[in-house]
């Protein structure tokens, strides 16, 4: 790690490493970076967002299998959509790309059901948007979407659902979701000038859930233990363990043969070729350099964020793979 931000000439770094029986294996940081360092994760986020939404599935509040239109009044001839289409990147809906007829996901004005709202009124008129599970278009409004179908499922808003579901029950210290992208310069996305300060970072009723989440190493480990442990934070049943299943497998390529393999929030790795079942990966990288990973069949996971580009964060993740894994099952025969 120390080599690789001296060859990108980066403000810093931080890891953890997660296990399921023994917790944190490993937990560090270097050069400005610290414990209490919080950074913004992109698209990082989408694996905590579609949990929110799993979440209410469990409890029966939403089911992510029915049309959306069962749950919001507003979604017009979109209304067959059903949830695991958006967390799937599935819905038929453009995906990541800056567009005026979507320009509201990227606003931290507004509320996520205007923005909802607008977007499926938008997307029902442009002749871009397809069927659903047709097409694998990524990221974009659908997650939008997505955080409208729970709060009106819930009744409660997205911000009082992140409290509820992941915050107190995982003893989360620095942990939420803003719009950072009308808020600070952005060039090409690259990481904007922020050192984690969150009295300057807005609050908004309109939060990016497809990238607009912060949060400290420490809390994002969190947050992979339980994802490891059946769905467990602390003592709380925070999702089942069929949840946590169902957000790792294939969805793309089981539904519609899709050529990309997709979860829900979590990319299904394969490669290199020579992967197996026993040695798969699942992953959730973002856009701003942070990335976090997990190997369920070997029961360990790992969170990296540079605050750099991902072009950047591939020249570490490479190496880091393998050295993870050889440092993991090593400590295991000790």
């Amino acid at each position: 790690m120390e080599a690789l931000i001296e060859a990108h000439d980066l403000t810093g770094a931080g890891l953890i490493v997660v296990d399921q029986d023994q917790g944190v294996l490993y937990h560090d940081h270097w050069g400005n970076f610290h414990e209490e360092r919080v950074s913004l994760i992109a698209s990082a986020s989408k694996i905590i967002t579609a949990g929110v939404l799993m979440h209410l599935n469990d409890a029966g509040v939403l089911d992510i299998d029915a049309p959306i239109s069962d749950v919001i009044d507003y979604a017009g001839a979109l209304g067959n959509i059903t949830a695991a289409q958006l967390l799937s990147n599935s819905s038929g809906l453009v995906g990541l790309e800056i567009n005026y007829l979507y320009l509201c996901y990227f606003l931290s004005s507004g509320t996520i059901q205007q923005c909802a709202k607008s977007i499926l009124a938008n997307a029902a008129i442009d002749p871009r948007t397809v069927g659903p599970d047709t097409e694998f278009r990524y990221g974009g409004p659908q997650w939008q979407v997505a955080g409208a179908v729970a709060e009106a499922a819930s009744g409660k808003s997205w911000h009082e659902l992140v409290n509820d579901i992941y915050t107190e029950p995982c003893g989360m210290k620095h942990f939420g979701y803003s719009n950072p992208f009308d808020q600070f310069a952005f060039s090409d996305f690259v990481y904007p000038d922020w050192d984690g300060d969150l009295s300057v970072l807005k609050y908004t009723d309109n939060p990016n859930l497809g990238a607009g989440a912060y949060i400290t190493t420490g809390d994002y480990g969190k947050l992979l233990q339980m994802h490891l442990n059946r769905g467990m934070c602390d003592t709380t049943q925070v999702l089942s363990p069929e949840a946590v299943v169902t957000m790792q497998e294939n969805r793309t390529g089981r539904i519609y043969n899709s050529f990309v393999n997709y979860g829900m929030g979590w990319w299904i790795d394969t490669e290199p070729a020579g992967i197996t079942e026993s040695t798969r990966r699942v992953s959730s990288p973002g856009v701003f350099g942070a990335i976090s990973w997990l190997q369920p069949e070997k029961g360990f996971g790992a969170y990296l964020v540079i605050e750099d580009k991902s072009s950047t964060r591939q020249a570490f993740t490479k190496p880091l793979f393998d050295l993870i894994e050889t440092a993991v099952l090593s400590q295991r025969e000790k």
